[in-house]
């Protein structure tokens, strides 16, 4: 598996740059924010032996050092399944009334506790506040809706028998056992925790490995979930390095739920495989918005701000790729670049930023990478387009290019950034070809005033969401769909039913009467064989299934 492994701090050599608003962060340790103890007590909660290794938590506003947090070996993660395993019968035994009880106790505490989590998020993973909010939303939903829905998503179900009368089938759900998670750095509240609701109404436990880089937003969110009612051994928790303690994660596991990349998704598959086990894996994408003449500009260039700049554009469901039609292009790229060059980067934990810090040492790289190869080989650079230091060490101003072409790495590569490349094409039909071009299938944006049109042009994108005049908040938000990727962006779905079906195993209980699957009434094979052909073809007639 990939390794995960936390960027130190870095000295980068300071850019100039003209953009207005930037603001820097005071001396005061963003740290000081945080309750006495709370660093301790969260990572308490890892499952750990005597080992006892441990690593340097940092915060990419300012690289400066969270705490030491404890590691956790491959032992551990067996410690950890067996702890879970133990606690998951009772709670399986619980009316699923009782364990939805909980999420609804868990989406008011976390609604009445936002703040602390916003910074905990935002100290974590160094996104502006704004958008580590959409992060409690999100949760806040699934916790809503897994609470109203459940019960009626896991009832048995009357199935139509083989035989009218004679026979009658049922569906049964029985939860997986104990399910692992693994979950990526840049959304920690969302990915870390919303599996985990459907998982828990479905009478499963859960062993989650979130990223060494935000394990603290996951402790605190089973924290919260135990305040709210849960079972503690039923929420496990193990922190280490995706190559060391991510196969043992796997292995135990009775279904494995994985969030990050297309590379290591493969890895997680494989592995599932091999053991006979499920596995959901939301991945990579390109995701591509389109423009088309007739659409609202004013509102496009606000929703290619939202799509291709929150979260410091690394986000799963980010835009990447913008096709706008000729006949508006050069009105919507001047709107977009003046609105893009007025956007404030900022590490304060507030509302006073519109865009936050990259998280890693790694994603500044990948981003200055990706910008400087596209430049180099004749994209031009209209807005951004350098790392800005002077705030923070992973911060890189929102970049729009043009004249990108294939033998740039930002064209097809995932950039997981905040660049966006811009591309006229000539009609809708265009736009729709060049959208399709890309192994990945994520998510995809359509911006018109038809919505008929709109709606048929979303069908022919190969995309598991596509929003129409929004870049990818209505699909993702409406939790009672689901939501997931084709292509190289993944397997399962999320959200809706698919969303905790997926945590069960399905049983047929069919129950026979009156009449056996045996010659009967006295009739040789021969003239029971003629009787069944007989009643098949009568069933037919009939319009039975």
């Amino acid at each position: 598996m990939d390794s995960r492994s936390q960027d130190t701090h870095v000295s980068d050599t300071p850019e100039t740059s003209s953009r207005p608003g930037a603001t820097k962060t005071t001396a005061t340790p963003l740290t000081a924010a945080l309750p006495d103890g709370l660093v301790a007590r969260l990572a308490g909660a890892i499952v750990t032996g005597s080992h006892r290794q441990t690593y340097t938590l940092y915060a990419p506003f300012t690289g400066e050092p969270i705490g030491e947090l404890p590691q956790s070996a491959p032992g551990d993660v067996q410690l950890a399944f067996e702890k879970a395993r133990k606690a998951q019968a009772a709670w399986a035994a619980r009316p699923v009334e009782e364990r939805t009880a909980v999420l609804l106790r868990a989406h008011d505490l976390m609604l009445q506790r936002q703040a602390e989590i916003l910074d905990i998020i935002q100290i974590e993973n160094g996104k502006a506040r704004l958008h580590a909010f959409e992060e409690i939303a999100e949760l806040a939903q699934v916790c809503r809706y897994y609470a109203r829905t459940a019960k009626s998503h896991l009832k048995p179900r009357r199935r139509a028998g083989v035989f009218p009368i004679a026979t009658k089938t049922y569906e049964i759900r029985h939860p997986k056992g104990v399910v692992g998670i693994i979950s990526p750095w840049n959304y920690p509240l969302a990915l870390g925790a919303a599996d985990a609701v459907p998982a828990f109404a479905a009478g499963n436990a859960v062993v989650s490995m979130p990223d060494m880089q935000t394990p603290l937003t996951a402790l605190w969110a089973r924290e919260l979930f135990i305040e709210a009612g849960l079972p503690a051994d039923l929420w496990q928790v193990v922190v280490g390095e995706g190559p060391v303690i991510g196969p043992s994660v796997v292995d135990h596991a009775d279904y494995v739920s994985f969030t990050g990349s297309t590379r290591t998704g493969r890895q997680v598959a494989q592995q599932a495989a091999y053991g006979l086990v499920g596995c959901s894996l939301e991945l990579g994408g390109k995701n591509p918005m389109i423009v088309l003449e007739d659409a609202d500009l004013d509102k496009a260039v606000e929703g290619a701000i939202r799509g291709c700049f929150a979260s410091a554009g690394q986000l799963c469901v980010s835009i990447e790729r913008l096709y706008v039609h000729h006949a508006v292009y050069q009105e919507f790229l001047e709107r977009f670049v003046k609105r893009t060059r007025s956007l404030r980067l900022g590490a304060a934990l507030d509302f006073s930023a519109d865009v936050g810090s990259l998280t890693s040492k790694r994603q500044l790289e990948t981003v200055r990478r990706h910008v400087e190869d596209a430049r180099a080989k004749g994209a031009k650079v209209v807005a951004g387009g350098i790392a800005r230091p002077d705030i923070g060490p992973y911060f890189f101003e929102p970049t729009i290019l043009t004249g990108v072409h294939r033998d740039m790495l930002v064209y097809a590569e995932e950039t997981f950034g905040p660049v966006v490349s811009v591309y006229p094409v000539k009609s809708a039909e265009d736009a729709i070809l060049k959208a399709n071009d890309t192994k990945y299938g994520l998510n995809a944006s359509v911006w018109t005033r038809d919505i008929r049109r709109a709606r048929a042009l979303a069908e022919r994108i190969k995309a598991g969401t596509v929003n129409v005049n929004e870049a990818y908040a209505a699909a993702y938000g409406s939790v009672d769909a689901p939501m997931g990727g084709m292509g190289d962006s993944g397997l399962g779905r999320r959200h809706g039913a698919e969303g905790i079906l997926k945590f069960t195993e399905v049983q047929n209980v069919a129950i026979q009467r009156f009449v056996p699957f045996a010659p009967a009434f006295g009739l040789d094979a021969r003239r029971w064989t003629r009787l069944l052909t007989t009643s098949l073809s009568l069933m037919k007639k009939l319009g039975k299934k």
